[in-house]
């Protein structure tokens, strides 16, 4: 029912100069998938640009060490894609010899690729028969049949996937499917959405009824909880060579699996580690806050720098800590310890100014 308008508009509005779109590969056409995962296409670009230069192929993406892949995902935020995207790339050479695979059951097994991406790498790249439900599909889906009811529930998902099912044609399906999220990201949007010029307008019944503004239908509202703000302590240990001691954090969390300053829940703690594991050379100087804002929640750093040097029992601990000299090597950072690290370290900027968000 929609496929046919929906083809027609794209070949005269849609979105045909992307980066991924040059060379509709599976391989590029994931990476962009993944990056796209809570992100907008504008936001995607320039990191898109950048990655692919330095990991063109399968093969190079695998081999890298997996800092090298954190620092050119860093700013882009939900860090988890990055790992998750490279764990993938090490299956694909390790289980199918180096080649993306083609069987939509082993596209979905990787890493990081669950029903719907797995469909849009194989619709995209491959022009196979696979229906998506990105959130952009879930709107479109939503209006054009008056869909009532959240499409997280899972019995509005499941009658969203067998529409999807049924809308995606056999022929054409490349193109059906950048044009129904581009219609989604482009005119169906959530907010404001410009019917006027929506090829699917005189047939969608949430337009027809006056709902369009009211559909997708949110989530049941919860109590009302503030928004929490939490604060800790980072201590900036420097040796009198320059380099600055930094630590891993965990995969699982914020930041997972970048390299940070040592976190305290209060200064005293900060300072009892200082004092068990290094010498201080210098008083520790407080360092202007730094605000970072998170999905979820506020956080305020308060940075303490310190020149230092080792204690006997400071030892690093494999590689979950170092001694890091800036721009030595590439390693994966939170933007606002690089930008701490920048400001206090270094006159020039840690990274070429193109890599900042």
């Amino acid at each position: 029912m929609i496929a046919r308008p929906l083809i027609a508009w794209h070949a005269r509005a849609g979105r045909h100069d992307l980066p991924w779109q040059s060379t509709r590969s599976p391989y590029r056409v994931w990476v962009s998938e993944i990056m796209l995962q809570q992100t907008q296409v504008a936001t995607v670009i320039p990191y898109y640009e950048r990655f692919m230069a330095r990991f063109p192929t399968i093969e190079k993406l695998a081999a890298a060490p997996l800092d090298e892949v954190l620092h050119l995902w860093t700013g882009l935020g939900y860090y988890a894609r990055a790992r998750n995207l490279h764990k993938a790339a090490q299956t694909v050479m390790a289980q199918h010899g180096g080649r993306f695979p083609e069987d939509f059951e082993a596209v979905a097994a990787l890493p990081g690729i669950g029903r719907s991406t797995a469909g849009a790498i194989l619709a995209l790249a491959l022009n196979q028969r696979h229906a998506i439900l990105d959130g952009n599909v879930k709107r479109v889906l939503c209006r054009f049949f008056e869909i009532d009811g959240n499409p997280a529930e899972r019995a509005i998902e499941q009658r969203l996937w067998q529409l999807a099912e049924a809308e995606t044609p056999a022929v054409g399906v490349a193109t059906y499917t950048q044009a129904i999220m581009d219609l989604g990201a482009t005119i169906c949007t959530r907010s404001k959405p410009a019917c006027v010029l929506c090829p699917l307008q005189n047939e969608c019944l949430a337009y027809r009824h006056g709902r369009t503004q009211s559909l997708p239908a949110p989530k049941k509202p919860r109590s009302q909880k503030p928004r929490v703000s939490k604060k800790c302590w980072m201590l900036l240990l420097t040796r009198s060579s320059g380099e600055v001691f930094l630590e891993r954090r965990p995969e699982r969390g914020i930041w997972g699996g970048l390299w940070c300053l040592p976190e305290f829940d209060s200064k005293d703690a900060a300072l009892m580690y200082l004092a068990n594991h290094f010498e201080a050379q210098s008083e520790p100087l407080a360092l202007a806050a730094i605000d970072h804002v998170f999905t979820h929640f506020d956080l305020r750093i308060e940075p303490l720098a310190i020149t230092v040097s080792e204690r006997a029992n400071a030892v690093l601990e494999g590689d979950r800590s170092l001694w890091y000299r800036l721009n030595e090597v590439e390693i994966g950072l939170p933007a606002p310890i690089k930008q701490l690290l920048s400001a206090r370290l270094s006159p020039q900027d840690l990274f070429d100014s193109d890599n900042e968000r």
